[in-house]
């Protein structure tokens, strides 16, 4: 029986790394979109007729996510058995910061992931009109950048998709530009939640505005046509 055992041991073994049965014949890449199935395989880097037992996983998503900042999340998993998926997910831009003539990609999380030529439809432009500001001074670009992003992150999504420019001039002073001509001054990050369903049902009552504030969101004015 012991000898038995053995041998199977030692023919398992040999199967995984000795063989021609279980080694990487093809890598399957899913949930690309603005990237391309080439370009995140070429930076995988799996090595091809390697023993798949054998091929380090860790150090693929490593590789991805360091070289391929859209990448948010890879998945790599082992397809027994000649097969490499690699599950992508990518970042969505929420912001673009113009610059150049180019247009940074900013995700949630207030992360400058990209630059890219044309502005991806539907994401509205950041506008830092702060040069001067004390803001700029006592927070930072960066703070500011992420207070913008939790406005747009807060917006209810009608409204969301008919953004076009969030602009700040101040901690305090978020500006939306909405289709149409429509301005709403939001004021602060803070309430977002509250602004959102005040701003909701402001639109609602006076559908021929053009200008909304919602900086104080006990008293909400909306003016123009």
């Amino acid at each position: 029986m012991a000898i038995l055992l053995v041998v199977l041991v030692a023919g398992g073994v040999w199967a995984l790394y000795g063989s021609t049965w279980f080694r990487v014949e093809r890598v399957k890449t899913s949930g690309t979109q603005v990237l391309t199935r080439t370009e995140v395989e070429a930076v995988a880097a799996v090595p091809m007729g390697a023993p798949l037992v054998t091929v380090d996983i860790d150090a693929i998503e490593a590789r991805l996510r360091q070289r391929l900042p859209r990448i948010e999340s890879v998945d790599v998993v082992r397809s027994w058995p000649h097969g490499i998926g690699l599950k992508v997910t990518e970042r969505k831009p929420v912001l673009l910061v113009e610059k150049g003539g180019k247009f940074i990609e900013v995700d949630s999380t207030g992360l400058r992931f990209a630059t890219v030529d044309t502005a991806p439809r539907g994401v509205p432009r950041l506008v830092l009109d702060s040069a001067s500001s004390p803001s700029l001074r006592r927070f930072g670009a960066d703070r500011l950048l992420r207070e913008a992003v939790r406005v747009r992150g807060e917006l209810p999504e009608e409204i969301a998709r008919d953004t076009r420019v969030v602009r700040i001039t101040s901690y305090d002073s978020v500006t939306l530009e909405l289709t149409r001509g429509r301005t709403v001054f939001w004021g602060s990050g803070e309430h977002g939640p509250v602004k959102a369903r005040v701003l909701t049902a402001l639109m609602k009552a006076t559908p021929k505005a053009g200008h909304f504030d919602v900086s104080a969101p006990t008293a909400p004015a909306s003016s123009g046509s």
